[in-house]
């Protein structure tokens, strides 16, 4: 019986000691866990960009269709046919195809045809068409070209409604509420898009400097809808792993341009649309067209084709690394940007006006690349 004591009392000293012996091991643990709970977080919220030149699959130049006057929304006749203008929408094609489409079917409407063509297959050609089947017209595409070699392929895909859209002086009270009306309509169509397959989707842009600067890189200052995307926010060193003095943090979206463009496509031709390769050089060409309405979304073309000096290229040059899932959020650095997409990690940050040069420089690619590298090389952890 004293030796069954004894070993009682062994053991509850043991378990005593054991149990403290894990309190202070638990207690350091949460200690070091606080210590650390931001690096930790950040590695979370901030998976490192994989990025070296050898990551480099593809390079591309598009050339954005921009207008002086913005684009043009119109109506011309051409002979006894109707056409309805709808290009130069700039860098901000994407963002406004559905808005501009919208009010460029509504004019076509107008007309009484419902046998109608579009002229262009890039995403602002055929949202129009999408939106002219809805009205229950009857349509053929007449392109040149299709996805991939068409500029609506070499875009970066991101929600940038007023980029490189018009001269500031050339913003008049009627653009602008024509431009707003698109916008509006844009936005809310995208949002129908979203949990189909990703093609659209919502990430978090946090764009780093160490300049304390409210510059609109390349977005207009006057063009704007309040409330329209979620409120960007200063965010803290403390918050952030980069090193860089200043930090803004806006949720907006991205176009995964590939499957968005094949899904578009494939709905117009399940309803009933038709796709004819057709180059269009003289005006006796679109008139030689069967339709009698014709909405034009030739975008760059209609430079030569409808003598609209008002048009010019700007170009920007993608590289594209492989894709990299768990990258989940926009990087915009002095230096270049990374925005991730389901064909790849695009990275970019030129524009030069003027230039028809579809050439992809290779210093270009080296330059973002050793920008971002750097940027990568200093983050905290």
């Amino acid at each position: 019986m004293n030796t069954r004591r004894k070993f009682m009392r062994s053991a509850g000293i043991l378990s005593l000691a054991a149990a403290g012996g894990l309190a202070s091991c638990s207690k350091q643990s949460v200690k070091y866990a606080s210590r650390n709970f931001n690096f930790n977080q950040q590695a979370f919220l901030f998976p490192k960009l994989k990025i070296s030149l050898d990551r480099v699959i593809r390079e591309t130049v598009g050339l954005r269709p921009f207008r002086k006057t913005g684009f043009r929304l119109e109506k011309e006749m051409l002979d006894q046919k109707t056409i309805v203008h709808n290009y130069g929408h700039g860098g901000s094609g994407w963002s406004l195809s559905w808005g501009t489409g919208n009010i460029a079917s509504d004019l076509a409407i107008e007309t009484g045809e419902k046998k109608v063509a579009v002229m262009g297959c890039g995403t602002v050609g055929i949202a129009t068409a999408r939106l002219l089947q809805k009205k229950g017209c009857d349509v053929t595409i007449y392109a040149k070209d299709m996805h991939p070699n068409i500029t609506s392929s070499k875009a970066t895909g991101t929600w940038s409604p007023s980029y490189t859209l018009i001269e500031e002086e050339n913003i008049t009270p009627e653009f602008e509420e024509k431009w707003t009306k698109a916008c509006n309509f844009s936005f809310n169509a995208f949002q129908q898009l979203l949990g189909l397959n990703k093609i659209v989707t919502w990430i978090d842009n946090y764009s780093m400097s160490n300049e304390d600067g409210s510059g609109h890189g390349g977005h207009s200052s006057r063009l704007s809808i309040p409330g329209q995307l979620p409120h960007s926010e200063i965010i803290s060193p403390e918050s952030h792993p980069f090193n860089f003095a200043y930090a803004k943090k806006q949720t907006t979206l991205v176009f995964n341009i590939p499957s968005y463009l094949e899904k578009q496509l494939n709905d117009f031709l399940s309803f009933g649309g038709e796709v004819v390769i057709k180059e269009f050089k003289t005006l006796e060409d679109v008139d030689a067209l069967p339709e009698k309405c014709i909405v034009n979304c030739t975008g760059l073309g209609s430079k030569a084709l409808f003598n609209d000096d008002d048009m010019m290229p700007v170009s920007g040059q993608l590289s594209f690394l492989i894709p990299q899932p768990e990258f989940n959020y926009r990087l915009s650095t002095p230096g270049g940007y990374a925005i991730p997409r389901k064909d790849g990690i695009i990275l970019g940050g030129n524009t030069i006006k003027g230039n028809w040069d579809m050439t992809p420089d290779p210093a270009q690619t080296e330059k973002v690349v050793s920008a971002l590298m750097e940027v990568v090389g200093q983050m905290k952890s």
